[in-house]
Order: structure tokens, then C-alpha cells, then sequence
């Protein structure tokens, strides 16, 4: 493809509706928020935004993630850390990984926070959760949102994910992990439409190297028998499948399936004439106009040796 041409006519193939797809990626997001469950639950949140006439709407596989009418940076629950800001499709990969209390979990790219946080809910910030993040201006962003939502399991920690080291923690190694990874961030274009406009395919090449080093990473940090969560906010294979099977390829690991309630695409297993590992068709895609959301992928690995 050209250098000028909308990244997006290059998925085009890979969706069922070429128009609601491509509709949905130019309406703007709706502005959604997380019940903080480590301070408030979820009907203590909705009594206050009734009292602030804040309109909302849960949703259907979340009820801990509301759809607001307003955006609720304003309220005193937002001050209270009561609720988080975040996009519906991102609270995915944590619910994906099932944390539980008590466990040693790591997020290898951590800031500025919002699964990280929805991590520690899940845990009951119970266990210990290790944010790593390898740009340290990002991590005052992680600190900052770990505070006000009360999360007090949580160990900040500055490395480059692909060469993670263990030595400094009391343990050999994590029950679960989640590689949230940093991509092209096209999944993005309904609340960052730049998203698009810097998109090239060197960058995607590029990107697609670093996710390969992470994932490794985590699934040799995990323990036998333990899960790794894999996901981008990216349509393209090149990060997504191919990462996979790269990672399927190097390390004791296979994918398993997982149940979710949105509707989704299985992930696919050709690309412009390669050809990935059958299994990865038990990710799952996310495209805007399935569930108007934005754009996402979410792959369960579970480790085998």
C-alpha cells in the first residue's frame, strides 16, 4: 500500500461488513469508565452518579464498566477513585487473565495504568503485582493512578520487558502475566484519529520485533501451568498473529480458547502469503462496529514447561 492510502483499506478483507466497519471507525468513542472495586462497588458508584445526574449505562459483559453520557473526570466519585476512565474493549486482556488473590502477577507494560489498576481489583489487592514500564516519565502516570485508586499490592518496576530481570523480586517466578503490548495503536482511530495520519508499515515492522522480545519474555517469567494474557489495540496480523506464532515457535506454550461476552472475530491465519500456526484462530479480534468500541486483540496462552 502507498504511503497516503488509510491503513485501514488494508483489513478491509478480514471483516464481515466493509461499511459498518469502516462507519464505525469515524464516530468518536463513547467515554466509559470502571468501577474501582477496591474502593466502591458498583451500586454504591451508580447511587452517586444518580445523585450527580451523571446518565449511564452498564455494559453487558462488564457491569463494572459503565457508558457515560458525560464524561466524569468532574465528579467527587472520580476524586474519591470510586471510578477509572477506560475504554470498554481495554478491561478485556485483565478479565481475560482472571488474576486471583494472593498470586504473583506481572504486567509488562504497565503505565500509565489502567489494566494494571483493574488488575489489583481483581486480586482484591491482595498477592503481588509487578507494573513494569520501560519509560520512566510514564511511570509517574502509573504511581499517580495506583494512589488515588487505592491499589497497595502494587511494586513499580523500570526495565525493558524483552530482558526482564527476576533477581530483584523474592520469587523465580509469575503465576500470571499480561502483555499489553506497544503497537500501531490503529484500534485507536475513534479517539486518536493521528493513530492513522503516522501509521507506516516500517513502524509496524518495527513494532512487531519488540512485541516478539516481550511476549518471550513473560511466557519464560511464568510459571509451568501458568497463564499469559497477549494483546494489542492493532489490527495488523503483523503484530498480532505473527507474534504468536512466532512466540508459539521458541517458547513451551499454546493458546487456549476463552469465552467473552462481545461479539468478535476469530484471529486469522494467512496474511499476504504466510501462513500462521492453526491455532491462533482461538484469539480473538474486535473490530469497532461489533460492539461500538474500538479496536482491539486478545490472545490467552497458557505455559507448558
Amino acid at each position: 500500500m502507498t504511503e497516503t492510502q488509510n491503513p485501514l483499506d488494508r483489513y478491509e478483507p478480514l471483516v464481515d461488513d466493509r461499511e459498518a466497519f469502516r462507519a464505525a471507525c469515524e464516530r468518536p468513542l463513547p467515554y466509559a469508565v470502571r468501577v474501582n472495586t477496591i474502593k466502591a462497588d458498583r451500586e454504591r458508584v451508580c447511587t452517586a452518579f444518580d445523585e450527580e445526574g451523571v446518565p449511564y449505562t452498564p455494559t453487558d459483559w462488564n457491569p463494572d464498566l459503565l457508558t457515560l453520557e458525560g464524561k466524569a473526570g468532574r465528579t467527587w466519585p472520580y476524586f474519591l477513585g470510586w471510578v477509572h476512565g477506560q475504554e470498554v474493549v481495554s478491561a478485556l486482556p485483565a478479565t481475560v487473565l482472571d488474576p486471583q488473590p494472593g498470586e504473583r502477577v506481572w504486567d509488562a507494560c504497565a503505565a500509565p495504568g489502567s489494566k494494571t489498576t483493574q488488575l489489583a481489583a481483581l486480586m482484591q489487592d491482595r498477592g503481588t503485582l509487578v507494573g513494569n514500564d520501560n519509560n520512566l516519565g510514564r511511570l509517574s502516570a502509573l504511581r499517580h493512578n495506583a494512589e488515588r485508586l487505592g491499589v497497595t499490592n502494587l511494586v513499580v518496576t523500570n526495565q525493558d520487558a524483552r530482558n526482564f530481570s527476576l533477581k530483584p523480586l523474592a520469587f523465580e517466578a509469575f503465576d500470571r502475566a499480561i502483555v499489553d503490548a506497544p503497537c500501531s495503536c490503529e484500534g485507536t482511530c475513534r479517539k486518536n484519529p493521528t493513530a492513522l495520519e503516522d501509521w507506516t508499515l516500517d513502524h509496524v515492522r518495527q513494532v512487531a520485533g519488540i512485541q516478539k522480545g516481550i511476549l518471550k519474555r513473560a511466557v519464560q517469567a511464568t510459571r509451568e501451568g501458568g497463564t499469559v494474557v497477549y494483546s494489542t489495540c492493532t489490527f495488523a496480523p503483523e503484530e498480532n498473529e505473527a507474534v504468536l506464532d512466532h512466540v508459539l515457535g521458541e517458547e513451551p506454550c499454546r493458546l487456549v480458547e476463552y469465552e467473552v461476552g462481545l461479539e468478535t472475530s476469530p484471529g486469522v491465519t494467512e496474511w499476504e502469503g504466510e501462513e500462521f500456526h492453526p491455532s491462533v484462530e482461538k484469539a480473538h479480534r474486535v473490530y469497532p462496529h461489533q460492539n461500538d468500541t474500538g479496536g482491539f486483540f486478545c490472545a490467552k496462552l497458557e505455559v507448558t514447561g
